[in-house]
């Protein structure tokens, strides 16, 4: 199933690889495949292009970034069964880990992708060498929350035209700039036989808004048992992680560094992809620098990020 045809200048995925249930997972790669692995894990209702700029910036600094597509989002496969739980998310990333040659990754995930790297790691599914969480903690506000539901929601019979998609995104992103051109919301819509613009995901999913006790006790434990390099960003202007639930995480993880990106909201790499690349870069350049150190210990005190509060640095 699909939500229609793919539209011309749509990017073909550069690979496909075989998630939980046969389902095939798109993705993209960038620079020497020799070089530290680093996985690049989107949104809920974004897609592996999110990472583009990040995955070009990596590649050239010697990194092999890899973005996919989850299940039931861009080019990957629905779930047949119409299930996208974290559980089965993480399956889908051990999928890709091994058919990458179970290399030990960095794991980069925003939001959805961010709970995934979280769950993977706290509950050793995957053994990875640093982790880099982009605006999700345990604690996240309901208001923003709410928000990605509501346009998530909008219009499921189908956009008329694409100065309507573009309108949709305008009003649940007033912060970006309004693109010139409308090219660029091809990779997000799909072509219905009846004319109709749909987004790209199985109206099925649906950012998890689920039992949200049961979910932070989940990754509050996970949280606790890092024991690797780890870095948060979190987007200034977002609505989904505040100051405040940033700050609980450092609390729960005390060798964290935190990187706070004053003019992103919740989606930062695609807000401020420069300072994003950048602060991921200057990171892994310690933790996992390529050509080869070993990756610190969680016992062994990794460098802050110094700021007013000792160990935040407010990014412009």
């Amino acid at each position: 199933m699909s939500a229609g045809a793919r539209l011309a200048g749509t990017p073909e995925p550069m690979h496909f690889w075989t998630g939980v249930g046969g389902v095939r997972i798109a993705g993209d790669a960038w620079g020497d495949p020799n070089g530290p692995l680093v996985l690049l894990q989107h949104g809920g209702g974004q897609t592996r292009h999110a990472w583009k700029g990040a995955g070009e910036v990596l590649g050239a600094a010697g990194y092999y970034a890899v973005a996919f597509d989850a299940r039931g989002h861009g080019d990957s496969d629905w779930a047949p069964d119409g299930l996208y739980g974290q559980d089965v998310m993480v399956e889908d990333l051990k999928c890709v880990v091994a058919a990458l040659g179970r290399r030990r990754p960095v794991l980069v995930g925003a939001s959805m992708g961010g709970g995934t790297s979280l769950v993977a790691i706290g509950e050793d599914h995957v053994d990875a060498t640093a982790l880099v969480m982009v605006d999700i903690a345990p604690r996240i506000e309901i208001e923003g929350i709410d928000k990605i539901q509501a346009f998530m929601s909008q219009k499921p019979e189908g956009f008329s035209s694409l100065e309507e998609v573009a309108q949709a995104i305008g009003n649940y992103q007033p912060h970006r700039k309004r693109p010139r051109t409308l090219d660029g919301l091809a990779k997000n819509v799909r072509l219905g036989a009846d004319g109709k613009y749909r987004w790209h995901w199985d109206p099925r999913f649906r950012p998890a808004k689920r039992d949200l006790e049961k979910r932070h006790a989940r990754l509050e434990a996970c949280s606790r048992r890092l024991a690797l390099p780890t870095l948060l960003v979190r987007g200034g202007l977002s609505d989904v992680l505040s100051e405040e639930g940033a700050q609980e995480f450092l609390r729960l993880c005390p060798h964290a560094e935190y990187v706070n990106v004053t003019g992103a909201a919740h989606m930062v790499a695609g807000d401020r992809n420069d300072i994003f690349g950048n602060a991921v870069i200057e990171f892994l350049s310690r933790a996992v620098p390529v050509g080869g150190q070993p990756v610190q210990a969680a016992h062994e005190p990794h460098p802050h990020h110094e700021g007013p509060a000792g160990d935040i640095v407010d990014v412009p």
